[in-house]
């Protein structure tokens, strides 16, 4: 069993390392992920491991125009998050107005478009003077002519929203009409949309990389309880030596170690020895094919094997 004790520090809660009571000969044995209980907390949006975190607008105030930086602190972020920090940072730039009503007035938002299965962009016209029934709190400079801002969504953050690299909705200048875009791509709003666990000591011939033994792709909301249990044992053969520890990593999709906050996860691990599969033969019985033989039900007789049989 490894949980949070057995994480390296400095690793991001990413790395664990489960170490032997003693040394173990493992020759011959096969290893398999029995169970997995761990919180979806792994960013969709992280400066440093996904470089995602950064769009741009454009913004005219009296005839000059200016781009203005949105960057999203490292998370996991819905489109409704994104779409609110968005609105905040108009908040911060003074890009608002306010309604009859007292509520904010943005001129762009994000949305989710389920039945295109799309994000969709909607960018508003900005008047050139305080439209009846509404304040300007922040002090809004009012452009010379309409226009709306104009949304830039550079590589890797593009990939969130599916639209495009660097894919701009425009000025629209002196139209005076809203504009509303669909993503072109379906949107991967979580660039690791599943974890692939990779252990140290495998030998599968048939994964690239060969450590990988398991993928866990959560079914729940963030923030919430991962239970993970295969129903059937996906045995993995281990490298033939001595082991002192198991170093097992959680990966994203580039192979790369991921970010998760929360380190309270506990993962259970089965070991198959092949000993074992004739244990029950006793010793002296003869050859591993006699043990095999005499665990279908047969009998030993003299020099041979007789009578047949079936152990249930």
């Amino acid at each position: 069993m490894l949980n949070q004790t057995n994480i390296v520090s400095g690793s991001n809660n990413s790395t664990l390392i489960y170490n032997f009571p003693s040394s173990v000969d493992l020759t011959g044995c096969e290893i398999a992920i029995s169970n997995l209980t761990m919180f979806y907390s792994w960013d969709n949006i992280n400066a440093t491991t996904l470089n995602n975190n950064v769009f741009t607008y454009q913004w005219d105030e009296g005839g000059v125009l200016t781009t203005y930086t949105v960057t999203i602190p490292n998370g996991l972020y819905e489109i409704a998050d994104i779409n609110a920090y968005l609105q905040f940072t108009f908040i911060a730039n003074g890009h608002y107005l306010v309604n009859s009503t007292g509520d904010n007035v943005y001129f762009a938002e994000l949305a989710v478009n389920p039945t295109a299965y799309a994000i969709q962009v909607n960018t508003f016209n900005v008047p050139i003077a305080l439209p009846a029934g509404f304040t300007n709190p922040a002090g809004l400079v009012f452009p010379l002519v309409t226009f709306n801002p104009n949304l830039v969504f550079p590589a890797n953050f593009n990939a969130i929203i599916g639209f495009a690299v660097n894919f701009s909705t425009g000025l629209n200048t002196g139209v005076g009409t809203d504009l509303s875009f669909l993503s072109t791509v379906a949107p991967q709003v979580q660039p690791n949309a599943s974890l692939l666990i990779a252990l140290s000591g495998i030998d599968n011939k048939y994964a690239n990389p060969s450590s990988i033994i398991y993928s866990v792709a959560p079914n729940v909301a963030l923030g919430q309880l991962i239970v993970e249990k295969p129903p059937e044992f996906n045995f993995n053969r281990l490298l033939s030596g001595q082991y002192n520890q198991l170093r097992l990593q959680l990966l994203g999709a580039n192979f790369a170690p991921i970010v998760i906050r929360d380190p309270n996860m506990t993962i259970i691990l089965v070991i198959k020895d092949q000993d074992d599969l004739y244990s029950d033969g006793g010793a002296g019985n003869g050859s591993s094919t006699q043990q095999s033989q005499i665990r279908s039900g047969a009998k030993l007789s003299g020099q041979g094997i007789s009578g047949v049989g079936r152990r249930f």
